[in-house]
């Protein structure tokens, strides 16, 4: 293990173009659970079992929004989370100059929070909602506070989280942005995923760097690319390998 923070280490001490591709095990220290782990859930208003992908699918918010926004708000939104020591490093090395961007398919804010300035947000954000019809803005605590469905003080539409439900289209601008800052990168990091959630995980094929990285805590389709794998928790490895570069650096 120590071999492998050390070899990290050094090659984000020489690397000049990071990009770091990351999923739901980035937060789970931040206390936010992978709610793909969960298993069927049961409504009794409908009388029918439902998976946490069709609860958040865009056919559920459309046809059951109750349902819809109980279980996100529920199981979605988590307004105490407070970013992680994965976080913090990644902010730290887009402060070196030598993180150019952050793709995340998380949606809790967390990276910003840190302080990362370059966030493509794949899967959109809970800290952002607009009224489907006039397209007002609301924050998280408008839609947490309102009772059912939220509604639009203006028009009375429904308020939507701006988040991409199954079914649902990435966002071009994101996508493009993603894809560009992979592309010029000459190391990724890729942590906190299995990259087995498509379109997102066809992101990394664009990826012509020299160092492909993989941490995570279970094996993914792309460890037998990547230069270097770690199968440890993500947040102290990448607390340990920054603070390690910071020092050899010093």
């Amino acid at each position: 293990m120590e071999d492998k923070i050390r070899q990290l280490a050094d090659i984000l001490s020489t690397s000049d173009n990071i990009v770091f591709f990351g999923g739901a095990g980035v937060s789970t220290a931040s206390n936010i659970p992978d709610f793909r782990s969960s298993t069927g859930l049961y409504s009794r208003k409908l009388n029918r079992n439902f998976t946490p992908e069709q609860a958040v699918s865009h056919s559920f918010f459309m046809q059951y929004p109750d349902e819809f926004f109980d279980f996100y708000k529920k199981n979605l939104v988590y307004p105490d989370a407070k970013p992680n020591d994965c976080h913090i490093a990644l902010a730290q090395l887009e402060e070196m100059g030598k993180l150019k961007a952050v793709v995340t398919q998380n949606i809790d804010g967390l990276h910003q929070a840190a302080g990362s300035k370059v966030v493509y947000e794949l899967h959109g954000s809970v800290l952002r909602n607009y009224c489907v019809k006039c397209h007002t803005f609301y924050d998280a605590e408008y839609v947490m506070k309102q009772e059912g469905v939220p509604k639009c003080a203006i028009c009375g539409a429904t308020v939507k989280p701006d988040v991409v439900l199954y079914e649902e289209g990435l966002d071009d601008d994101v996508v493009s942005g993603a894809v560009r800052a992979i592309a010029q990168a000459d190391t990724l990091i890729i942590g906190g995923t299995s990259l087995v959630v498509y379109p997102a995980a066809g992101l990394i094929r664009y990826f012509r760097g020299k160092h492909l990285i993989l941490l995570n805590k279970s094996e993914t389709p792309a460890d037998g690319q990547a230069d270097l794998v770690i199968h440890e928790d993500i947040a102290a490895v990448m607390k340990q390998a920054v603070a390690l570069m910071s020092k050899q650096n010093s």
